[in-house]
């Protein structure tokens, strides 16, 4: 599995320059809110991914008054040998090299570093849109499939260019038959990822949620797409008039959804907050062993502030589960210093401390 050794960080959001040496188990930095925690994870994220973890533009990433910023890491690859990849994002875009070698392709880079970040932010897939949701399935099915990766973006291409035509004075309507054709395979690639993926995570986020809220609330996924018994070209010709009225496409993958519910009811409405939190995060520890099982190997494990908004009885449960099970790399942020350091010197020895100040990452013995 890759484990990241060393990372380094230029002018990403409030961190100058940093060269951090992390442990190859369980790495915890601890700070006030503001200083720099949650960047640094987003960077070994970017790392990964080829963008943030965040729903935001590169652009909002630069240091304030830089052009740019540049990220670098060391990573001991599942093959045993030593790798290096850095990106560097600027207005002209962005460059990655391995080894280095530039990669031209940044898809090709996707899954190389599989990761899961749990954050904070992980609200939004219980609260937002089903735009949210549906980023969630992509990042997760991109890593481990690269055939979904290209069907994804073959067929938001061809939408874009659909839409095109629509807001023309007279679209041609035959064109617009073959547009849909087109988009019919990558369509179903997505239809069908996706469906395996709801299936995947059902029984698993139902099992996480119980181990770690101890309750006895029934929480399930339903996947809902347009796909659901038809192909993309019959809806399509069945929408045709509303989409030559509205001057875009109004039904096909782009409007999927992953319905969250705990006893029949949405959780957005039925559950507490600590109860869509520990649904977040048996979500997100569900996706973790499905990556697991596809690789073949842990990816890395970011946990940012995830014990905020839990109660004792489940961050007890939630340490006994990273306790008892298989993990690989793991990266901890908390602003509570007894507590991390209490969890991690339970979970193991073969820790490293961080304390963040200003953007400024500083290894100590205990924090």
């Amino acid at each position: 599995m890759p484990v990241l050794k060393k990372i380094v960080v230029q002018d990403f959001r409030n961190i100058v320059f940093q060269e951090v040496c992390f442990s190859p188990n369980v790495n915890c930095i601890n700070g006030d809110n503001g200083e720099g925690k949650t960047n640094l994870l987003d960077a070994i994220y970017y790392l990964s991914m080829t963008k943030s973890a965040f729903p935001a533009p590169d652009r909002s990433h630069w240091r304030y008054g830089t052009e740019g910023f540049a990220l670098g890491g060391t990573y001991t690859m599942e093959n045993g040998l030593e790798s290096r990849f850095s990106i560097k994002v600027g207005a002209e875009g962005k460059r990655l090299v391995r080894d280095d070698k530039p990669c031209p392709r940044l898809a090709d880079h996707i899954g190389l570093l599989p990761v899961v970040m749990i954050s904070p932010s992980d609200i939004s897939l219980v609260s937002d849109s089903s735009e949210e949701r549906r980023r969630f399935a992509n990042a997760v099915l991109s890593q481990m499939d690269p055939e979904y990766l290209a069907a994804v973006q073959a067929y938001n291409r061809l939408l874009a260019q659909r839409n095109r035509m629509l807001r023309e004075e007279h679209p041609e309507e035959e064109l617009l038959r073959v547009f849909d054709l087109k988009m019919a395979g990558p369509a179903q690639t997505v239809y069908e990822g996706r469906m395996r993926l709801a299936e995947g995570l059902r029984p698993l986020v139902q099992a996480y949620y119980g181990q770690i809220s101890g309750g006895g609330e029934t929480v399930s996924i339903t996947y809902k797409s347009d796909l659901s018994g038809r192909t993309l070209p019959e809806i399509l010709a069945a929408s045709r008039q509303r989409d030559l009225a509205l001057h875009y496409t109004t039904c096909g993958i782009q409007r999927d959804d992953f319905l969250f519910s705990m006893d029949g009811h949405p959780i957005r409405r039925a559950g507490s907050q600590g109860q869509q939190k520990s649904f977040l995060v048996a979500l997100k520890f569900a996706q973790y062993d499905i990556m697991k099982k596809g690789y073949g190997f842990p990816p890395l494990l970011l946990l940012d502030d995830v014990f905020d908004k839990l109660d004792l009885k489940r961050i007890s449960n939630l340490i006994a589960l990273v306790a008892g099970s298989d993990f690989g790399q793991i990266f901890i942020t908390d602003t509570d210093k007894s507590r991390i350091q209490g969890i991690v010197d339970r979970i193991t020895q073969d820790r490293a401390y961080f304390q963040a100040s200003g953007g400024v990452f500083t290894k100590v013995e205990q924090l």
